[in-house]
């Protein structure tokens, strides 16, 4: 062992994470890594696949009840393994180390860095309403075709901000937790603030007798709950489960979190439950405002309606019919506080993932190393920030975010049932909390979940088969880990 090596060591061993997160940071990680973009924009896609009312508010409250269960079971895991790392930790831990690696090995792939690529170019988009130089069609340097996609890989004034705010946050988080926890606490309770006005305002000021007729007079219409119907909903609960995923990040945190028995179960349901709850309260306000149906080349706002919503922005729209013309830039400025607050939590989460891996001999061994004096992973925020960035380049982010929504869930599927492995294979385990309505609850999750991946897997193989390759392109990977690991 080389001499560098050994002072590696010890620096890891004396330098160590610090729990300087409360039950409010928990919170507004959870609140705050879910609200991204969704909410304003897979309306429109939903309400194309499910053209009812009614079909549009089952999607979301069956999204909600399927995501507050996995919250809950979250909880129990938590609670029992407050660890740096999370899921990570999760998974090895019940269904052994080789899950673990791969749930970490996607995340880090496309996953998490996907998604924080996907908010930036959506924060960078929505700038552009204010600063329209800023466009995915003004190219500044051209950097040559990706091999097998045949995708330009350009450097364009939109993903130059989009890099330019992944690196900024980047910045502020290796500044420590305190720092990143700060600009979530803020940003946060903004745009949760923001959504919570555009939810009142449409209620009071948006709604027209126009949508309420269209939408509440044939609310049910073309909804029979037969084979048909049930197909309908769960493929088009891709857009809304993704629109209210992340809420695992927190989990991440767990080292950090101050009494983590009892405040990461509670941020859980806390955060997840406000998040969801006002999604739905959000889909209500647009049927007041919009009607669901409309055509593509409609003339108004009105005219077009949330199924094609101008680029699918479906809050724009409404915030348009509230407003006014003036109504598109707020929307556009409300976006922008929530894309940003969403990725700084992501940021500051994704990282102690990779720090977690490390720390195992799983992943590069100097993203295990805590800046001494801010305690945080900056190894770990680097990297993750320079393979962000480059997936902004590529152009194909969007792609593999959808590749992985399958992936995605069926990890969500293995950690929950890792909760009934290590019920009975760890009897012993200390659990603070225990799950609320074990195990009928967990067992609703992946039944329902597994309903999911099914119809996905029939009716949208194109976003299914490249996720599971993507996934289990890291076995391999894992095994040349964990056999260097082994050896030292």
């Amino acid at each position: 062992m080389s001499e560098l090596t050994a002072n590696r060591m010890v620096t890891r061993q004396r330098v160590e994470l610090v729990r300087g997160l409360g039950l409010m940071d928990a919170t507004t990680i959870v609140i705050g890594s879910m609200i991204g973009s969704g909410i304003f924009i897979v309306s429109a896609d939903i309400a194309r696949q499910v053209p009812s009312p009614a079909g549009l508010l089952l999607v979301w409250l069956v999204s909600g009840v399927l995501t507050m269960i996995g919250a809950l079971s979250y909880g129990e895991l938590a609670a029992a393994m407050p660890k740096a790392g999370g899921q990570y930790v999760y998974l090895r831990e019940s269904l052994g180390p080789l899950w673990g690696f791969l749930y970490g090995w996607a995340l880090f792939l496309v996953i998490q860095t996907g998604t924080v690529a996907a908010v930036a170019i959506a924060f960078a988009k929505f700038a552009g309403v204010f600063l329209p130089f800023i466009s995915s069609t003004r190219v500044l340097l051209h950097f040559g075709t990706l091999p097998f996609l045949n995708r330009p890989m350009d450097l364009t004034t939109q993903n130059l901000l989009a890099i330019l705010s992944i690196i900024a946050l980047t910045l502020v988080n290796m500044r420590g937790l305190r720092m990143g926890a700060l600009v979530q606490n803020i940003f946060t309770f903004v745009k949760t603030g923001a959504l919570a006005a555009l939810i009142v305002l449409g209620f009071v000021l948006g709604k027209n007798a126009t949508a309420l007729a269209a939408n509440f007079g044939n609310f049910w219409q073309g909804v029979d709950f037969s084979g048909t119907t049930v197909r309908l909903i769960a493929v088009a609960m891709v857009g809304a489960l993704f629109a209210a995923d992340a809420w695992n990040n927190v989990t991440f945190t767990a080292a950090e979190v101050r009494e983590p028995s009892r405040n990461l179960p509670r941020s859980l349901a806390l955060g997840a439950g406000i998040v969801l709850l006002l999604y739905v309260l959000a889909n209500v306000s647009y049927l007041a405002i919009l009607p669901l149906q409309g055509s593509a080349t409609g003339a108004t706002v009105l005219a077009r309606g949330i199924q094609h919503a101008a680029e699918d922005r479906v809050g724009a729209a409404a915030g348009q019919v509230i407003f006014g013309p003036i109504g598109l830039f707020l929307m556009a400025g409300a976006i922008l506080i929530s894309t940003f607050g969403c990725n700084n939590g992501l940021i500051l989460a994704g990282a102690r993932v990779y720090y977690a891996m490390a720390r195992d001999g799983l992943f590069f061994r100097r993203l295990a190393d805590l800046n001494p004096k801010y305690h945080s992973p900056n190894a770990a925020l680097i990297a993750q920030c320079l393979w962000a960035c480059l997936l902004t380049l590529s152009g194909t982010y969007s792609q593999l975010l959808d590749y992985i929504i399958f992936t995605v869930l069926l990890f969500y599927i293995l950690t929950i049932s890792g909760l009934f492995v290590l019920r009975a294979k760890r009897p012993e385990m200390v659990r603070p909390y225990r799950a609320w309505g074990y195990p009928a609850l967990p067992l609703l999750y992946i039944g329902m979940a597994v309903l999911i991946e099914v119809l996905l897997l029939i009716y949208k193989p194109l976003y299914t088969w490249p996720g599971l390759i993507i996934v289990f392109l890291g076995v391999p990977v894992y095994w040349v880990w964990h056999k260097k690991a082994a050896s030292l």
